[in-house]
């Protein structure tokens, strides 16, 4: 049997946001250049300026890139969640544990009508967990790469490299001040690998349910705050030069993606590489993640809204536990073009391998030496602090 939600009429989600609990980074991973996971931050990397005019072509040849034919699943996300579990000697209270990517195609379903996706869930100790499916994953890269690039056009593989060159450009190993002139000038030779990863781990919240997000980030602006505050992450992306109103609108689809990205794990600042047609860095451009959605409603072609997004992600994520309860694994998948989203049990019994065995085991352990009360909807934590939202968009990210 299958549950449906509904995600027309889209006008049931017009209003003033759901609240919104401000992500706070409770712990890290890294991926080295190897791509082998380490327990620790030493794969961030601090933004500089790149130099206007560069060819982001350069290297294409030599791109080391990740092979990410494996299923991963929650692993090394569960993995950083066990070291804060015995470094803390307590549980993560949380409703829903994923990657940030899983909640990125939950915010933007609802404007997003052309994109489909399924994933695979299951509740353990009262938190459900989510993950991509990975043979339609699999399926649709396969899809993508068989598409035909229009005659003169860059191939896809050559404009998701731009991206990570872009990365390169604007990357450097340790602060500015701690870095020498002759790499930050040789920033273009560079061999671009897109292995080495660092991941935050947030806990945050939107409308009634708590959650904890892995998710990569690009870049420091300057230094983590030893206080614990707010971190001055970066994120970077490119986009095409604007020429005429259909690139206009373009970017503007594509600053809903964006913004979700960033708002999700509290990342304050966007930097987008404008680049030519045939792949030349021509401007960079700063932009604040928390206006985007109020300039996007006050100059643009009303594509999108913030606050419609935020409650309709509260809303499915309200139906998604109400629905996934009891053993057992389900589906959730929206077909494309589809206007609704379907939850259904594919397994009737275990976790499949959404949840790791070292994961349950060491919950188990944890049980045992501590026993908990079931969990229930976990208050939220004082440090959560709730996000003002006006104008659309969530100020103090």
């Amino acid at each position: 049997m299958s549950n449906k939600f509904d995600i027309q009429p889209i006008g049931r989600f017009v209003g003033q946001s759901a609240a919104i609990k401000r992500p706070k980074e409770i712990a890290c991973f890294s991926y080295d250049d190897k791509h082998q996971f380490r327990l620790d931050d030493s794969s961030i990397r601090y933004y500089y300026p790149p130099t206007i005019g560069a060819d982001l072509s350069r290297g294409f040849d030599t791109f080391e890139k990740l092979d990410d034919a494996a299923d991963d699943h929650l692993d090394s996300l569960l993995k950083t969640i066990i070291a804060l579990e015995k470094e803390t000697g307590k549980r993560v209270e949380t409703d829903l544990i994923t990657w940030r990517g899983m909640m990125t195609k939950f915010m933007g379903a609802i404007f997003s009508d052309r994109d489909g996706f399924e994933m695979n869930a299951t509740l353990f100790q009262g938190t459900i967990f989510i993950e991509e499916n990975h043979e339609y994953k699999r399926q649709s890269q396969a899809r993508q790469s068989r598409q035909f690039s229009q005659p003169g056009r860059p191939s896809q593989d050559m404009m998701s490299f731009w991206g990570y060159k872009f990365e390169t450009l604007c990357l450097l190993p340790k602060p500015w001040d701690e870095t020498p002139r002759e790499y930050i000038e040789n920033r273009e030779n560079e061999i671009v690998n897109n292995h080495a990863q660092y991941c935050s781990v947030v806990k945050t919240g939107i409308g009634r349910t708590v959650m904890v997000l892995g998710g990569e980030v690009d870049a420091l602006w300057d230094s983590k705050p030893v206080d614990g505050g707010p971190i001055k992450w970066v994120e970077l992306k490119t986009s095409a030069e604007i020429r005429h109103d259909g690139d206009l609108m373009n970017l503007e689809r594509k600053l809903m993606k964006f913004w979700i990205q960033s708002f999700l794990l509290g990342v304050p600042k966007i930097i987008v590489g404008f680049r030519t047609q045939d792949g030349f860095l021509k401007r960079v451009e700063e932009m604040d993640t928390a206006s985007i959605p109020s300039t996007v409603k006050r100059r643009g072609k009303g594509t999108w809204d913030g606050n419609m997004c935020i409650n309709f992600a509260s809303e499915l994520l309200d139906f998604l536990r109400a629905t996934v309860k009891g053993d057992g694994v389900w589906r959730i998948r929206r077909k494309e073009r589809s206007p609704e989203i379907e939850v259904f049990r594919i397994e009737e019994a275990g976790h499949g391998e959404i949840v790791s065995d070292e994961f349950i085991n060491w919950r188990i352990k944890l049980a045992m030496d501590d026993p908990l009360p079931p969990a229930s909807v976990p208050e939220p934590e004082p440090e959560l602090e709730l996000a003002a939202v006006t104008g659309g968009y969530v100020l103090g990210l």
